[in-house]
């Protein structure tokens, strides 16, 4: 009942925060790096770090976590709607990982340790962001990690949370997994949501102690990480807005649907996080496992987007 309840409530949010969008004029308008054609409303996502607080309340987190989530959430919100210099975000988003860190009784770690985890945050978050472009790939892909999360025992302690997320990540998909989407995630959305899912990464990597489970993010991480280096590669601005990732070129280059291009996304990653799974409760997620995925797929990927790449040339 009460999950039911979660969704209407936020169902209810997102339909009030659209009517205040459009009054206000909180508007994406198309460009030539965009992915799309047609004024959308900006920052529907922001029902993930409104979750979070109605979660808190129903006393399913910490405050601590809550606020790493509110705080980045807010920063991006008002950078959404007024671009502002990139120290205040970097500054909300270390502040935020740090507060991750503090949840996490992490403090008492190594600093190498320490420092290692954060440079690792701060590029998910930012792949993640970077991964936003597309119609439905973000709640698509937020989804897949969420269940993938959800169902392994060891956060069953945090079921109540990550169904709250799922619901409220649903109901922005209703607005956003279409051909033409009422909204977009924006920043807010986006960063939220990658804080919330970098805080279930490292728990559960803790937790169970296989760090096979980073292949939970596996599809973005590598179509991000591989664009960097060949942005890089070509002495390009990375922090630059483009439409260089293999998603973009899919969709924009080649023509498919938003939709199919996004699905596609969800269902390879669903497909190697049921395989982690398997592997896991057979005792076979060893390390050297993990990094023979994690090579078959980076040369899956780089296969792929060499032939995209040559049809775009043709």
């Amino acid at each position: 009942m009460q999950y039911f309840f979660l969704f209407f409530l936020f169902l209810g949010i997102e339909l009030l925060y659209f009517r205040l969008a459009d009054h206000y004029n909180i508007i994406d308008k198309p460009n030539s790096r965009s992915s799309h054609t047609s004024i959308t409303l900006r920052g529907g996502g922001i029902i993930f770090p409104i979750a979070m607080i109605v979660a808190c309340f129903m006393g399913y987190c910490s405050w601590y976590f809550t606020l790493a989530v509110v705080l980045v959430g807010a920063v991006s919100f008002i950078d959404d709607i007024k671009p502002i210099s990139q120290l205040p975000r970097f500054a909300f988003h270390c502040i935020a990982i740090l507060l991750v860190i503090y949840d996490l009784d992490l403090f008492r770690e190594p600093i190498w340790l320490l420092m290692l985890l954060f440079i690792l945050v701060i590029g998910w978050v930012n792949a993640f962001n970077f991964m936003d472009g597309i119609n439905g790939i973000t709640v698509l892909y937020a989804l897949v990690a969420i269940g993938s999360f959800a169902y392994l025992p060891v956060n069953f302690v945090h079921f109540s949370l990550l169904s709250s997320m799922f619901i409220a990540a649903a109901v922005f998909g209703i607005f956003n997994f279409r051909k033409k989407a009422k909204t977009f995630a924006g920043d807010v959305g986006s960063i939220g949501m990658a804080v919330f899912l970098g805080y279930f990464m490292i728990f559960t990597i803790l937790e169970t102690g296989q760090i096979g489970y980073l292949l939970f993010f596996a599809v973005y991480g590598i179509d991000a990480i591989i664009t960097i280096a060949s942005r890089l590669a070509k002495r390009e601005n990375i922090f630059e807005a483009h439409r260089s990732h293999l998603y973009q070129y899919l969709a924009n280059e080649l023509g498919f649907s938003h939709l199919k291009v996004a699905f596609l996304y969800a269902f390879v990653q669903i497909i190697i996080n049921l395989l982690l799974i398997f592997l896991d409760k057979n005792d076979m997620l060893t390390f050297l496992v993990s990094l023979g995925i994690l090579v078959v797929l980076s040369f899956a990927y780089l296969f792929m987007r060499r032939a995209v790449v040559k049809k775009i040339a043709i």
